[in-house]
Parts: structure tokens; C-alpha cells; sequence
């Protein structure tokens, strides 16, 4: 059996695409910031001072890299890509280019129905059931989640008056494969929320020895007889959606602060 720590991939990272103009040798700030929704993506480059630099590509979409300026300080953000694998390859590629630490939120499902629309959640612990943190860290059920900054983030929420959850989160694959038995079983477990990346963020950042942030804000709930949408549609409820961006940006900076 051949062991993960030596395994030499065949392709490496090089680093984020440049257009004509740009300088294809920057280095990232090493703070970054990535963001799920699209929406949530374009509100924040045009709020906020913010230099375009490159893209992530993969074979059908290439996604803008930003240098963002926050309370004086500069950060990469770009718009994070759903499902594991594609996540894992933009950290990958932002790593090789100089970031050293992620910020990385978004929408997630409820297996909780007493979670309110919108509010936050933190993970502590992620049930993998996806592929890809298979390939960066031993087989494991379960993978701790944010080992760092949870109190450093709860003061931030405290600061803007949040409510916050934290628990354990259900990684999949397969978002029209979460079935009743499923859910039944993650929701005895306590498990608080189901998403599609926290356990492959937790596995790429700690095999490429990065720090790391990440949490959710509340979407559909599934803890019910039948499914709940709720604001799981993008533009619904997007002021409050807007205001759970400055916390990524908030606890970002305080990341940046500390390594100064």
C-alpha cells in the first residue's frame, strides 16, 4: 500500500491565469478570502477597492482573482468553486502563488430546524462523505474543522450582533442523494449542518500545512416532513446575506493583523 505522504502528484499547481497586461509572476496576499455566491462575489468588488489580477480556470469557467483592500490591509478574494474537488484545486493554485491562509464561506443546509434562515454556523468536526479529503489526509470518518481562530470569529459575531451554532457538518458529494435514512442518521450524530467542501478545505489546508477559516450561513432546512427551501435561492434574503460578508472580511483582517 503505497502511503499518502509519498505520493508525488504527477501535475502540480502553478498558480492563477493571467490576462494580457497582467503580471503572471504577482504574489498573492497571504491572507485570502473566497466566497461561494456569485452575488455575495460582485457586491464585494464593488463596494471595496479591488484590483483584478488573474483567474482560476477549469476547463468550462474561469473565475476573477482580486486584490482587495480592507481597513488597510490587502487580501486576494476570489469567488471559491462549489464541490470538493474544485475547491481543492483553488487552493491548490492560490498556494502556489504566495497565500498561506483562507477565509472560506458560504450557504449551507440545515438538519436543525430550531437554526434560524440566515444565522451562522461554525463547524468543529466534518463527516466526510465525499471524495476528495481522501487523497490529502488518512481515511477517517470524521476530520476536525477549524482548529484555529473559532474565538477569535465568535467575538467578531458578538461585535455585530450574530447568533451562532457550532457543530458537526455532513461533507457530500451528492446533494440529490441526501435521503431520509441519511439524514436521520447524520441528524442522530448531532451533526448541525450538510454541505458539499468543509471536510476537503480542513484536509488541503492541513496537508499543505495552511491555516484556515471557514462557516456557513443557514439555507434550506432538511429536519422537516418535506423540504424547506428557505433562502437557499441566492437573492433571497441578500441584505442580510451582504451583512454576513463583512464578517469574512472581519475575521480575515484579524488573521492579517496577527501575522504582523
Amino acid at each position: 500500500m503505497i502511503r499518502l505522504g509519498e505520493q508525488e502528484p504527477l501535475i502540480k499547481p502553478k498558480g492563477m491565469k493571467v490576462e494580457k497586461g497582467q503580471d503572471k509572476n504577482i504574489q498573492l496576499p497571504k491572507v485570502a478570502i473566497g466566497v461561494f455566491s456569485k452575488h455575495l462575489f460582485q457586491d464585494i468588488v464593488e463596494k471595496f477597492k479591488c484590483r483584478e489580477v488573474g483567474y482560476l480556470s477549469t476547463a468550462n469557467l474561469n473565475k476573477k482573482v482580486y486584490i482587495l483592500e480592507y481597513k488597510k490591509k490587502l487580501f486576494t478574494f476570489y469567488m471559491a468553486g462549489v464541490t470538493s474537488p474544485v475547491t481543492a484545486g483553488d487552493i491548490e493554485e492560490l498556494h502556489a502563488q504566495g497565500v498561506e491562509t483562507v477565509v472560506i464561506f458560504g450557504n449551507c443546509g440545515v438538519l436543525d430546524s430550531s437554526i434560524e434562515d440566515c444565522s451562522i454556523i461554525i463547524p468543529n468536526l466534518a463527516y466526510r462523505e465525499e471524495g476528495t479529503s481522501y487523497h490529502y489526509v488518512e481515511a477517517s470518518d470524521t476530520i476536525e474543522v477549524n482548529p484555529k481562530y473559532k474565538e477569535d470569529f465568535i467575538k467578531i459575531l458578538d461585535k455585530y450582533h450574530f447568533d451562532y451554532t457550532m457543530g458537526a457538518t455532513w461533507t457530500t458529494d451528492a446533494i440529490y442523494r441526501e435521503t431520509r435514512d441519511k439524514i436521520k442518521y447524520f441528524k442522530s450524530l448531532n451533526v448541525k449542518t450538510v454541505e458539499m467542501e468543509g471536510a476537503t478545505i480542513a484536509a488541503v489546508c492541513k496537508y499543505l500545512e495552511m491555516d484556515y477559516f471557514t462557516f456557513y450561513y443557514a439555507g434550506d432546512n432538511l429536519d422537516g416532513v418535506e423540504w424547506d427551501e428557505r433562502s437557499i435561492s441566492e437573492l433571497t434574503n441578500i441584505d442580510k446575506k451582504k451583512e454576513v460578508a463583512i464578517l469574512a472580511l472581519e475575521i480575515a483582517h484579524k488573521i492579517s493583523k496577527g501575522r504582523d
